[in-house]
């Protein structure tokens, strides 16, 4: 028995080295392959098979671009997502593998190229904002020839055409930019639900939800934070899941697309409207409420326009694709003409500010002046008229305005002025805007303010007055001060404009 035990024994360690053996050598080899795979992602993300690098065949891009693999996804919101737009209409889009840059374009990457800078804020590792989708276009160009690749763009005054076998710099489509964004999620953000100011830079102060939790904020998921007042370092916060920065905040980024309604049928590479006369961007910026960061959020301006808060992310192909895509501007030549004509001064004001920014105006131009009034007034309490203004915003209520005998054909220019409502326009003015024909008519924006500057009250009026002809805006800050009179000086002579 002795003897037995002793044999038994001696059996057991060499069965368990022999169990421990079988489970730890298939983890060792999992972790290995895994490790091969994680080294060979990182090389394809820096390789491209659509150009040829000193006879290999492949084509070295730049540390801070993302190999995007291609797939399926539901691109646009669904009706149940708060403060949606009408022009998010979801549907089924395929993309295919595309290079996509890490961070939004920098001042010092631009002027590197260009040799100006013509951002608002100052700082060698901000993103350059302030810049028309033609320069951003004129950009990505300018980059290819100088690293000795082929220029993407042909480029004929304001008709920009796409060869979409290039391997040159270009701009992502509206369907890559928005799957690249949300990395495999399906929610407002690709933070889910909702999106806190150690997420993103925006307008802190209005978080997701904010327009119908303004009064009791306990159900808000996140609350109210910083207001930073200006654009960050690229890459201040952390990436999405597919090692992007910034795609939601700092600035919003164009994109190829004419902006207009989704074809639901074009469902794989899609690359926008085949015509138009804006163009659309992406992502939000540093003054926006945090509804207008969505990932499903669409902008617009026009294409020869620079604004304080759109910028660059450049894209790359991975491989060559077919066929040519562009068109020239549905409104043609005309959104280069700054001959004024006739003159009107049009605005909706509440508290006043904007009646005073108005009536400086007209002492400037001589314009004629026009008020935009609502049958029903709104309510004088500024608590009220809050909730007024957001559920009129929510609704896209057209409020009954006032009968006059203006007529709009007289006019060739309209200065139109409001107060910035909820980061965008007070709905009075999207009556004014439904109530004649502003085809060909140059409308310029001036708004008064308490933070948010502009918003996206821009984006809203071209896409009610899509063929205008939309000149630079104006933002001041309540009622403005002892500048004001220097700032709409400037503003009318950028718009062609001269005082009387």
């Amino acid at each position: 028995m002795k003897g037995f035990s002793m044999r038994r024994f001696s059996v057991l360690p060499l069965a368990l080295m022999l169990i421990l053996a079988a489970w730890i050598c298939p983890v060792i080899a999992r972790g290995a392959a895994e490790k091969a795979n994680e080294g060979n992602s990182k090389e394809s993300a820096n390789e491209s098979v659509g150009g040829d690098a000193e006879g290999t065949g492949k084509m070295t891009v730049p540390d801070n671009f993302v190999l995007i693999k291609g797939g399926s996804f539901l691109m646009g919101s669904p009706e149940s997502e708060a403060w949606r737009g009408a022009d998010e209409k979801q549907h089924r889009v395929t993309v295919n593998d595309f290079y996509l840059a890490r961070y939004e374009l920098t001042q010092t990457e631009y002027q590197e190229i260009t040799g100006q800078n013509p951002s608002s804020f100052s700082g060698q590792n901000l993103p350059v904002e302030n810049v028309s989708w033609l320069a951003a276009i004129t950009y990505c160009n300018a980059r290819s020839e100088k690293e000795g690749l082929e220029p993407v763009y042909a480029i004929d005054g304001q008709t920009v055409t796409w060869n979409r076998a290039a391997n040159g710099y270009r701009l992502p489509t509206e369907a890559e930019w928005e799957y690249a964004c949300r990395a495999g999620t399906a929610t407002p953000f690709y933070v889910v639900n909702s999106i806190s100011v150690e997420d993103a830079n925006y307008y802190g102060h209005y978080p997701y939800g904010i327009e119908d939790n303004y009064f009791s904020q306990e159900k808000l998921e996140i609350k109210p934070g910083q207001y930073r007042e200006t654009t960050l370092p690229v890459g201040s916060f952390k990436p999405n899941k597919f090692g992007l920065f910034d795609a939601h905040g700092n600035v919003s980024e164009w994109v190829w697309d004419y902006y207009g309604e989704y074809d639901l049928e074009a469902n794989i590479d899609p690359v926008g409207p085949t015509s138009g006369s804006l163009r659309a961007y992406r992502g939000g910026g540093w003054n926006d409420f945090a509804k207008n960061l969505r990932s499903a959020y669409r902008g617009s301006a026009p294409p020869n326009q620079g604004l304080f808060n759109v910028g660059i992310r450049l894209a790359r192909n991975v491989a060559p694709a077919g066929g040519v895509v562009g068109a020239p501007p549905a409104i043609g030549r005309g959104q280069m003409d700054n001959k004024a004509g006739k003159v009107l001064v049009a605005f909706f004001s509440w508290s006043g500010n904007t009646r005073g920014l108005a009536s400086a105006i007209q002492r400037q131009t001589g314009a004629e002046l026009f008020e935009i009034k609502t049958i029903k007034a709104y309510s004088g309490d500024y608590n009220l008229v809050l909730e007024e203004a957001r559920q009129e915003q929510k609704s896209s209520a057209l409020p009954k305005l006032v009968d006059s005998s203006l007529n709009l054909d007289l006019y060739d220019t309209i200065l139109l002025g409001y107060p910035n409502w909820w980061a965008s326009i007070p709905r009075p003015i999207a009556s004014f805007l439904k109530s004649g024909d502003f085809s060909g008519k140059k409308i310029i924006p001036f708004c008064s303010h308490g933070g948010g500057r502009l918003g996206q009250s821009v984006s809203d009026i071209a896409k009610l007055a899509p063929k205008a002809i939309l000149g630079e805006s104006l933002s001041v800050y309540y009622s403005g001060d002892s500048s004001l009179t220097k700032a709409i000086e400037g503003w009318l002579a950028k718009n062609g404009l001269k005082k009387k």
